[in-house]
């Protein structure tokens, strides 16, 4: 069983920062891909980035490419999601996942609780 909690996000204007970050823990993390969704009001949950077993192979969606870092520390007990140079659509409630396939295909298994982000104008 994996357990993600997250925490980070709130409120920010247009072209600012934020950071968040995820506990993970559970026996597997090891071999699993971890990665972060997002889902905004009406939207379906989208992947937006996501980080390959060893940490050596990232994916992002085109929309975030350049303006946001996922990464991991060794043991994959933290993954974090920089958010820079936010825009007005990356509002949305952003979930920590764990789970299977590519980076690219990610399917998640386990979810965090979701923290909200919400970017002005």
């Amino acid at each position: 069983q994996v357990q993600l909690v997250e925490s980070g996000g709130g409120l920010a204007q247009a072209g600012a920062s934020l950071s968040l970050s995820c506990a993970a823990s559970g026996p597997t993390l090891s071999s699993v891909v971890m990665g972060w969704f997002r889902q905004a009001p009406g939207k379906e949950r989208e992947l937006v980035a996501s980080i390959s077993p060893t940490g050596g192979r990232v994916y992002y969606t085109d929309a975030v490419k350049g303006r946001f870092t996922i990464s991991t520390d060794s043991g994959k007990t933290t993954l974090w999601l920089h958010l820079n140079s936010l825009k007005p659509e990356d509002t949305a409630v952003y979930y920590c996942a764990a789970g299977v396939g590519t980076i690219a295909t990610m399917i998640p298994r386990y979810w965090g609780q979701g923290t909200q982000v919400t970017v002005s104008s």
